[in-house]
């Protein structure tokens, strides 16, 4: 299972992520900042069409090495120097977390009502992170060998449970003993990427932001992510 490479350098990433950049700029004006007006995030944001076009320049997927697949409009994850800062009236505990473990999360659990319980809701086929900036800073983090982790522990949460109703399922005490467990046995490794490559993460990969530190950018970091939807849970914890 290779659950995280970087792609390229390779100038048809480049000429995207170019005509990418005004567009998510554009975009990204209208969106309120968090973690103390160090980050911002725009679901569904960026103009792009159901093939990966943005601005009249296709998305190479040659050059990524993927196939073809309809896509949602990108996410867009804006950094600003100084990331993170604890907003207004935020528990210390959300912030710490943020320094400390690089606000690691698994892409698909979404916190469901009003306790905020976690259930798999947007199961994916993949990660793929396209930098649209030349900025190092506030680095993609991933631990190496979670999927594995992860994938076997809400496995064994959902398996009393009829497969089509999984979705429905709280795993959020198997999430958090899991990741628990990652941080504990599991290498953490950055992925600092520029302008004209990209990322592309197992679904089940635990990842996050590295703090901006005493990087010396002083530019904003932005980065378009794709995760194109599967039809059902199962599939997202099946086989690779």
């Amino acid at each position: 299972m290779v659950e995280a490479r970087i792609l390229g350098p390779d100038p048809a990433i480049a000429a995207w992520a170019q005509a990418a950049l005004p567009v998510a700029q554009a975009a990204l004006a209208g969106v309120d900042l968090r973690a103390g007006g160090t980050w911002a995030v725009g679901l569904d944001l960026l103009a792009n069409d159901p093939a990966g076009t943005v601005a009249g320049v296709p998305l190479p997927w040659e050059a990524l090495g993927l196939t073809e697949t309809p896509l949602h409009r990108a996410q867009l994850s804006a950094v600003y120097p100084g990331y993170p800062r604890a907003d207004a009236g935020e528990h210390a505990s959300a912030n710490a977390y943020r320094l400390t473990r690089d606000a690691a999360h698994l892409d698909g659990l979404l916190p469901t009502g009003p306790d905020k319980r976690r259930m798999i809701k947007e199961p994916h086929a993949w990660i793929l992170g396209v930098p649209l900036t030349d900025n190092p800073a506030a680095p993609l983090v991933v631990w190496l060998g979670s999927a594995a982790i992860l994938r076997d522990a809400l496995l064994a949460a959902l398996s009393p449970h009829p497969p089509e109703t999984w979705a429905d399922v709280d795993v959020t005490e198997a999430y958090i003993a899991a990741r628990r467990r990652v941080f504990a046995t599991c290498p953490r490794v950055e992925m600092p990427v520029r302008r004209g490559q990209a990322t592309l993460l197992h679904r089940l990969c635990l990842h996050g932001v590295a703090p901006w530190g005493d990087s010396p950018e002083t530019t904003t970091r932005i980065i378009a992510y794709f995760r194109p939807q599967l039809p059902v849970v199962q599939d997202w914890l099946g086989p690779d």
